[in-house]
């Protein structure tokens, strides 16, 4: 069919080393990556011109969700009584009563955009955001959502000269301690960035290198707790690594008495060992009902009414989960259907059977 007949064409395009990739690809992916517009190219066997994109490096954005939604800022559907309950609970640890909240829901509830609401609240108010992100590819990559933040805080690109990295590194570091000359190299040890220039450090065990990282980690949120309250958010753990759950253990028993309030997002078959202590909320999002499935349509329509037929199949085949109520919704606005009337959407002609996927596998 289309689909291996046009990537077979788009490999010709390609230089050695090079990824180049269709619009459709482009609009999955979102912001993931950076691009360069190729324009629109003849490909034998499709009537009309096809635009390409070469893939020329990582994104910046901080997420999969920022990569799909970038900064625009829809209100999640029916999440009123959880985002005050977070919203509660920031009032909590900025009188120093440091909160932990365990928020669970399967793929595609509405996790990351009650976190997006939250940030969006309390975004004119002083306050510290650190946001670490868990990676299916990184599951054996020891602290890989701390590198990620560290890289990201202070700046710091690949292709610096190693000196410029970790002064990068120190400069980012002595923000929250008085030490960081001692710390940095131990950080620029997690981070890979060479520091043969760098004082020379006594030799550690690895156990006792794990222990002065984890201290110092945790030392570095205190610290910049001191300076203003601190949102301490840690995405999809899932995902993380058996030294992030450790340390993640430690920060919870850390933070009980500081202005910090963590939030941990992860999916059912997760079971998080941290439910036992008075300043820990476990959260878990719900399926939505009938009547926010239809405001979350509504918001995607743009307010424009679909055909009842149409909007009963939506509902019953995404069964309440907020982001394929949307996917599917955006798939029948673009599969030539309907017909926008202005005020609202008409079928073009009978509905077929099959016309609306049955699933939602893709997303």
């Amino acid at each position: 069919g289309d689909t291996p007949n046009l990537a077979s064409r788009l490999q010709a395009l390609a230089e050695p080393g090079c990824v180049v990739i269709s619009e459709a690809t482009r609009r999955l992916v979102g912001e993931a990556f950076v691009y360069r517009d190729l324009g629109t190219v003849e490909l034998k066997g499709f009537p009309d011109p096809v635009r390409a994109w070469s893939v020329s490096g990582e994104g910046t954005a901080e997420s999969r969700f920022e990569a799909q939604h970038g900064a625009t800022t829809v209100a999640p559907v029916g999440r009123d009584q959880e985002l005050a309950l977070l919203l509660d609970r920031w009032e909590r640890a900025k009188d120093g009563e440091g909160q932990i909240i365990l928020l669970s829901g399967e793929p595609g509830i509405g996790k990351s955009r009650l976190v997006r609401a939250l940030r969006d609240q309390i975004a004119e108010e002083p306050h510290i955001p650190v946001s670490h992100f868990c990676s299916p590819f990184h599951t054996n990559s020891a602290l890989h959502p701390i590198v990620g933040l560290l890289e990201r805080a202070a700046g710091i690109r690949r292709q610096d000269p190693p000196e410029e990295q970790f002064d990068k590194l120190t400069t980012m570091l002595s923000l929250a301690t008085s030490n960081a000359f001692e710390v940095a190299p131990l950080f620029a040890e997690l981070l890979a960035i060479p520091v043969a220039h760098a004082s020379k450090q006594p030799e550690l065990s690895p156990h006792q290198k794990k222990e002065r990282i984890f201290q110092a980690l945790l030392e570095q949120i205190v610290g910049l707790a001191a300076r203003q309250p601190v949102l301490a958010v840690y995405e999809d753990v899932h995902w993380a690594d058996p030294t992030m759950l450790e340390l993640l253990g430690r920060a919870v028993d850390e933070v009980e008495h500081h202005r910090i309030l963590v939030i941990i997002t992860f999916r059912p078959e997760f079971v998080p060992r941290w439910t036992g202590h008075g300043h820990v909320t476990a959260l878990s999002l719900s399926r939505l009902g009938r009547k926010h499935g239809a405001a979350v349509i509504d918001q995607v329509t743009g307010g424009k009414q679909l055909p009842s037929e149409v909007l009963d199949q939506i509902l019953a085949r995404t069964d309440g989960v907020p982001l394929f109520v949307e996917e599917l919704t955006k798939t029948v606005l673009e599969s030539g259907l309907l017909v926008d009337r202005g005020s609202r959407y008409e079928l073009t002609g009978p509905l077929p059977p099959l016309a609306i996927p049955t699933t939602l596998q893709d997303s």
